[in-house]
């Protein structure tokens, strides 16, 4: 049963609702333009326009824009990816046409003053700071620039600190000129509201927009010999991440990893990894491996810190993990709670309405469809333990892992 409803205005923004019977509303305005579609030495140019979208338009000062949806208790922020740009707010109801008329503003109409600019560089400059001084954050993305080598995958979102000192109101026109395309934008609502009035209001702020449709060049990676790297850092434990490219968003097998990450070392503490070197040999306190899969490729790791003396024994033990799964097959009981502890998972995650809508405006811009609970699940019990063996022996061979370690100094 469809949850959702959908209405495309002809300039080709599109409207993505959710009924939910709440005074609460969530909402997002998500533009399917991030890191990877920078120009080379422009890295950080997504994020740099994300912050600067909040300090000036033609009508409002930064003061009226922050106001505009806080003077009504709501909460107002953004985020940029890899492949997507999206400012996101909660608020009372009776107020969805203040997040309307903001969010047409901020995307359409900002300014980009160089006072601005000049103000928001510095801020920017102090993140790249911060973020250089925890470890377990810095290691995620030069992992990632590691297993990415010479693509735009591999750039850091926030940027470089020589990137960003040069980054200019040219260069902020032209990605947005080249990669806001208004087929590649979508309006994400989850509340309680007639549709056909929320139609209207929608419509009121988004119907006049020209349509713009420049055509974006993604490439693929390509695949990358795998490395072992080591680098010596300020700090007083041992970071390392292993792992590599995976299955994009569209791969038949992308449930069955999601699946298998989950199960190796995914939310809860009874993962396989956790229960292995945490519990049963106390080495590291965070051991945990993700997937995120990308509309071409995806990637796959596997992190943990522990004392120095520790680490060669605790991946040691995670070899040994991938192991087992490359070896053998899992059986009829843990197969069936592998499935069970996920699924209950992802209908839980459900509770989040914000995360939800978010989810349900990706997938609408990644596949044209949203998925609903019951075909997730569907996807999910239909893994067998012969697909979990042969992603297993392609996604965790050692020789398809790139290990990236942060030593003590």
């Amino acid at each position: 049963m469809i949850d959702h409803q959908v209405h495309t205005l002809p300039n080709g923004i599109r409207l993505l609702f959710k009924h939910t019977p709440s005074h609460i509303t969530h909402c997002c305005f998500m533009v399917n333009a991030g890191a990877r579609d920078e120009a080379e030495g422009k890295d950080g140019l997504a994020h740099f326009i994300e912050h600067l979208l909040f300090k000036a338009t033609k009508r409002r000062n930064t003061a009226q824009i922050l106001n505009h949806l806080e003077l009504v208790g709501a909460d107002l922020n953004a985020y940029t990816t890899k492949e997507y740009t999206c400012l996101h707010a909660s608020l009372l109801k009776q107020h969805l046409e203040r997040a309307l008329d903001l969010f047409e503003d901020l995307v359409f109409h900002s300014t980009f003053p160089q006072e601005e600019l000049e103000k928001e560089r510095g801020v920017i400059l102090d993140e790249i700071a911060s973020y250089l001084d925890q470890p377990e954050e810095a290691i995620m993305d030069d992992f990632e620039g590691l297993i990415f080598k010479g693509h735009t995958l591999g750039n850091n979102i926030l940027g470089a600190t020589e990137s960003v000192k040069n980054l200019s109101k040219t260069d902020i026109d032209h990605f947005i000129q080249s990669n806001y395309n208004t087929a590649e934008m979508i309006f994400g609502v989850s509340g309680d509201y007639d549709f056909k009035k929320l139609i209207k209001l929608f419509e009121k702020y988004f119907a006049a927009i020209p349509a713009h449709h420049p055509v974006k060049h993604r490439l693929a990676p390509k695949a990358v010999k795998a490395e072992d790297i080591s680098v010596s850092k300020p700090i007083t434990q041992t970071h390392c991440v292993l792992g590599g490219q995976a299955y994009s968003s569209a791969h038949p097998y992308r449930y069955g990893l999601l699946l298998l990450n989950n199960y190796l070392g995914g939310m809860g503490m009874s993962s396989r990894l956790n229960l292995e070197i945490r519990e049963k040999h106390g080495i590291a306190y965070t051991i945990e491996s993700s997937y995120t899969s990308l509309t071409d490729t995806g990637i796959f790791n596997i992190y943990f810190g522990t004392d120095e003396e520790k680490a060669a024994k605790a991946m040691k033990l995670v070899y040994r993990e991938l192991k087992r799964l490359r070896d053998k097959k899992l059986g009829t009981v843990q197969l069936h709670q592998a499935k069970q502890k996920f699924i209950g998972q992802i209908a839980l995650a459900e509770e989040n309405r914000m995360s939800l809508i978010l989810s349900m405006t990706k997938s609408l811009l990644d596949f044209n469809r949203i998925d609903t609970l019951e075909e997730v699940f569907e996807k999910v019990n239909a893994v067998t333990a012969e697909e979990l063996l042969e992603i297993s022996n392609e996604i965790l061979q050692p020789e398809a892992l790139s290990v990236l370690t942060f030593e003590p100094e």
